[in-house]
């Protein structure tokens, strides 16, 4: 006895391969809309790093009580800073080598170390004594950079007010890592923890 084919399943045969170029138009549309999407959040997270301030500054400040001329002494010489410097106190295995005039302007002290601490070179480009002394900060890892350090040195009776800063532009990616991390609280921690070493050492060499 013959079947003769229904309405019904001939129906579905010829609906099959519309139901699947749905399917996969259905797919190739939510793909879209998701990378639209992610395009659209990296573009506004770009824009807001972009948003960012271009420049930033970083500064702590101490009172020592000894003269302005026995706190300068520690800083204008680079072969001091072993005594009272918080980033070479983190890698004690560090290298390290010494450039240019012993002290002053024209100062040169390279490092490379741990992770901790990474490598780089500061060079003092001002030293007026018992005021100043600027250097210029040049990081070749972990992340290449330049910034500008100051310490200036103030005379407050018999203290003398020591003020350790750091400058520099925001690039990109600096402005990137800025959103994220407290760039201030991370440094200016390790500010205030030379300063306060760097007071004891001054004090003692005064006798106080």
């Amino acid at each position: 006895m013959a079947v003769e084919p229904t309405e019904t399943s001939a129906g579905d045969a010829q609906a099959g391969p519309g139901k699947q170029a749905a399917c996969c138009g259905g797919k190739a549309s939510l793909a879209k809309k998701i990378f639209l999407a992610l395009a659209l959040i990296v573009a506004v997270l770009a824009a807001v790093i972009a948003m960012q301030p271009a420049e930033f500054r970083i500064e702590r400040s101490i009172a020592v009580s000894a003269p302005p001329a026995e706190v300068f002494a520690e800083v204008d010489d680079l072969h001091n800073w072993e005594a009272w410097s918080p980033w070479l106190e983190a890698d004690p295995q560090a290298k390290t080598e010494y450039e240019g005039a012993s002290s002053g302007d024209g100062a040169i002290f390279k490092w490379s170390g741990n992770s901790n601490v990474g490598e780089g070179s500061m060079t003092i480009v001002e030293s007026r004594p018992d005021e100043l002394v600027r250097i210029k900060l040049q990081f070749l890892r972990p992340m290449a950079g330049e910034s500008t350090a100051e310490f200036t040195f103030k005379p407050e009776g018999e203290q003398t007010e020591v003020t350790w800063s750091m400058f520099g532009h925001n690039n990109f990616l600096s402005k990137a890592i800025h959103m994220f991390i407290d760039m201030d609280a991370m440094i200016g921690g390790q500010f205030e923890k030379g300063l306060s070493k760097l007071k004891a050492v001054a004090e003692a060499k005064a006798g106080k």
